[in-house]
């Protein structure tokens, strides 16, 4: 016992404050975090880059009359992409249009009435594959089924194509909402007497509501960006779109066209273009996050 009591401080001699190893200890604690703060200013510096020449280059042609005014010819100078904003918004709306309510309902399927099924692990398999495809492999395909069957390039081709793009997001997201709606409320909903379809519409939905939005907010932003499926299904145009069944101007169409031709009023004209769809995806973003997001 002795021996016990003699030997215990020493035990902890090293730990004392002021001892060698708790310096080194804080030392090299230090120096990590710096290292961590480091990368992540390293990081910040392409954001930063291209967010300064987007500003630098968009902003002299940045006026209201860019936004009402069609596309100028071919080394001409004026105009504007109000017909490619128009374009780009009722596409996005399109897709949302189709890919919101498929994978919302199928979110609640998976989640809420056969969580175990061989059917719900095959769709969060496709999901998360459909992810990691390339958007042009999403134009192809709504090439080949709209654009091939009706024999003309179109706004619902486009809505199509982005809507395939947008609907893992929404499912994937979709689904982890559900999944946090505390299992007690629906417990207390049924101890009431209410029904599983009574339940999920009254309940769970509501409480999955604000993070489900912050989902389909982050796909409209990733859509509104593609420029590959749009070129294969919506093409462009010069002029007003005066159906949606007829080739559709977009934002990032324009600026692909407007950046590789060798007159310079384009060119600044696309880098407008640029500024005005990172300024949309921009605000996207941020309300996916400020008005959307669960508060706790």
């Amino acid at each position: 016992m002795d021996s016990i009591v003699t030997h215990a401080p020493d035990f902890f001699s090293d730990t004392k404050p002021g001892s060698t190893k708790l310096i080194s200890r804080s030392l090299w604690n230090r120096i990590l975090s710096f290292f961590c703060v480091g990368l992540s200013l390293l990081t910040l510096i392409p954001l930063v880059s291209i967010v300064y020449l987007v500003l630098k280059n968009g902003l002299p042609l940045l006026k209201w009359s860019v936004f009402t005014e069609l596309p100028p010819a071919a080394g001409m100078v004026g105009g504007g992409f109000g017909n490619a904003v128009l374009g780009t918004l009722v596409m996005v709306g399109l897709g949302l249009v189709i890919s919101a309510p498929i994978g919302i309902l199928s979110a609640i399927y998976i989640n809420e009435y056969a969580p175990s099924s061989r059917l719900a692990q095959a769709v969060r398999i496709v999901a998360k594959l459909l992810t990691g495809i390339p958007s042009i492999i999403c134009g192809v395909f709504a090439f080949a089924v709209v654009v091939a069957t009706t024999g003309a390039f179109s706004a619902y081709a486009g809505g199509v194509a982005l809507a395939v793009l947008m609907l893992p997001t929404i499912l994937l997201t979709s689904e982890q909402a559900l999944l946090g709606v505390q299992h007690a409320f629906r417990e207390a909903s049924y101890g009431l007497g209410a029904t599983k379809f009574q339940t999920i519409v009254r309940i769970v939905l509501p409480d999955a509501l604000p993070a489900i939005m912050t989902g389909i907010m982050l796909a409209v932003a990733r859509a509104a960006g593609e420029t590959a499926p749009l070129i294969f299904t919506a093409l462009f145009s010069q002029f007003w779109a005066k159906s949606l069944s007829e080739p559709t101007a977009s934002l990032s169409v324009l600026i692909y066209n407007f950046s590789t031709v060798p007159f310079p009023h384009q060119v600044q004209m696309a880098w407008t273009a640029s500024l005005v769809l990172v300024a949309f995806v921009t605000l996207a973003n941020i309300t996916a996050q400020l008005v959307f997001s669960k508060k706790h």
